[in-house]
């Protein structure tokens, strides 16, 4: 790995795995172009000599790039014992935006809209594959399941791994992993593409967390809290739009298998813009590689001798020793465990109220007796009102606080729901409450994802920052599987107690925030960690 040019562990293990991944994935193609006249039906035929090669192909080709991103030994039992004096990154927090910041921003916007994309897709897909395979509805709905159970295994093991192997190697694990997923869209059986869906969720749920642990971890700490939240909502809107426009251009020509194949080219994509994404310094740094943590800073601050300098201040005070032991039981005890359950507790609510609670929303407003077109058209117009909310969620975290955003978003849900649950108890048939209640469940609940994940990237060390956004993130498709299995079980068809029910553990986060949450805007991520230390 070069010092100046941050490019690969072991260069010719990465490419020759990249080569296996691709080749493995082109190696289906043959039998679905068979299949081309049947308008690219494959359920039911068996898998080609062809095909498995191809199989086999790409786990090979993912485990030998896997190595090829991985340090070597001796500086894995580095990061293992984050006991190193840390850099002056106070040079870097403190420049203004250049060239360089936007470059990383433009290339973590295009990985997480890919990675918004793929779990996407499958609302797309499941017709045509429902038709296909001749399975019902509530089976096809396991190919949901089993993305978002991919998903919640993803951010934890990959935050995990940020923190162990770094922020970069793991960004391109994960458009690996998009990358052999693509022969989902040749699998002959509906069983391969649940095992296929699985992996693409596990690929998704990781890249999340490690673009925002990554983004946090390199902009200037006065654009810090803006550009999270701004890269989460642009990324979040440009991946939906990805996914919509991709089954409207090629889903009619080439069948719902096309947009899984799409996975080859989105996941080459964010590896050819691998020399965009560098380490993140503050990594660098804990592993013991300063020279290339130096080199990172020097291209992001642009001045050599700035980096050299001594810190002074809260830079100073900041250069304190990381604890040896580290973990996910680091995070849920000691001086994190407060903040830590708070967040946790919110990201399971949201699961909750956004996969549950919304869900069920347009068929419990018919029974409040808005018909079931007007319902459509008015959960149409609230979430255009409530479009213009994201600009104000970048404000109020970047202009007023942070932690008293995040709370007053969980506050403002929890009584949107409270409100839902007033108008089923009092049984007020009013379009225009329910117009009020839905614009402002729809914004909360968006300023509450908007802040959550963010805030998660900013207010952990340096060796726990990937896996503490990585088990906040899975808390909240944790919670969209309870939704899920919750709904199956009937309660959000009691439209009042489903409301209530939801309020509570809502208000619970609220409460553990505003008691153990700290301000971050305006402070460097040590002098984070500084204040944390003191109380």
């Amino acid at each position: 790995m070069r010092s100046k040019d941050l490019s690969f562990h072991h260069p010719l293990a990465f490419w020759l795995g990249c080569t296996a991944v691709i080749a493995g994935v082109l190696a289906h193609l043959p039998m679905l172009a068979m299949a081309a006249p049947m308008h690219f039906r494959l359920a039911g035929m068996p898998m080609d000599n062809l095909m498995l090669v191809g199989m086999a192909l790409v786990p090979l080709g993912v485990l030998l790039a896997g190595y090829g991103l991985m340090p070597r030994l001796q500086q894995m039992r580095r990061t293992l014992h984050p006991d190193r004096e840390p850099l002056p990154f106070h040079a870097a927090d403190h420049v203004p935006l250049n060239r360089e910041h936007w470059k990383l921003v433009g290339v973590l916007t295009v990985a997480l809209a890919v990675d918004v994309m793929k779990p996407a897709t499958i609302g797309f897909v499941m017709p045509g594959l429902s038709a296909e395979y001749g399975i019902g509805a509530s089976t096809a709905g396991l190919l949901a399941l089993s993305a978002l159970t991919g998903t919640v295994v993803g951010s934890i093991v990959w935050g995990r791994l940020g923190d162990l192997f770094g922020r970069r190697a793991t960004i391109l694990l994960s458009a690996l992993m998009f990358m052999g997923t693509a022969i989902c869209g040749a699998m002959p059986s509906f069983g391969w593409n649940l095992v296929m869906c699985f992996m693409m969720g596990a690929a998704a749920g990781g890249m999340l967390p490690i673009t925002f642990t990554l983004m946090a971890e390199t902009i200037p700490t006065r654009h810090r809290g803006w550009l999270l939240v701004a890269l989460g909502g642009v990324g979040t809107s440009a991946g939906y739009l990805l996914a919509s426009g991709a089954a409207a251009l090629f889903e009619p020509t080439w069948s719902w298998r096309s947009l899984w194949l799409l996975n080859l080219p989105t996941g080459a994509l964010i590896i050819l813009l691998n020399r965009y994404i560098p380490e993140s310094p503050r990594f660098l740094a804990l592993a013991g590689l300063e020279e290339q943590a130096r080199a990172v800073l020097q291209r992001f601050s642009g001045d050599a001798a700035a980096v050299a300098v001594a810190p002074t201040g809260d830079a100073a005070r900041a250069r304190s020793p990381a604890p040896a032991r580290i973990g996910l039981r680091q995070l849920l005890r000691g001086r994190h465990a407060a903040i830590s359950w708070g967040l946790m507790v919110c990201a399971v609510a949201w699961g909750l109220a956004n996969f549950g609670f919304l869900l069920w929303l347009p068929a419990n407003l018919v029974a409040l007796g808005i018909d079931a077109q007007a319902s459509a058209a008015l959960l149409a117009r609230s979430a255009i009102i409530a479009l213009p909310g994201i600009g104000v969620v970048v404000w109020a975290y970047q202009r007023w606080s942070s932690i008293r955003s995040l709370v007053l978003f969980i506050a403002l849900t929890a009584l949107s729901l409270l409100f839902f649950c007033a108008i089923a108890l009092l049984d007020l048939r009013s379009t225009a409450l329910t117009t009020v209640g839905t614009v402002a469940l729809l914004l909360s609940i968006s300023g509450v994802i908007a802040t959550l994940i963010p805030y998660a990237a900013e207010i952990y060390p340096v060796h726990l920052r990937s896996t503490g956004a990585g088990l906040i993130a899975g808390g909240s498709k944790f919670g969209g599987i309870l939704g899920a299995l919750v709904g199956v079980a009937g309660l959000f068809e009691h439209f009042m107690l489903s409301a209530l029910l939801l309020a509570l553990p809502m208000a619970l986060a609220g409460w553990l925030l505003a008691r153990s949450g700290i301000e971050t805007r305006g402070h460097g991520l040590e002098a984070i960690q500084q204040a944390l230390s003191a109380e």
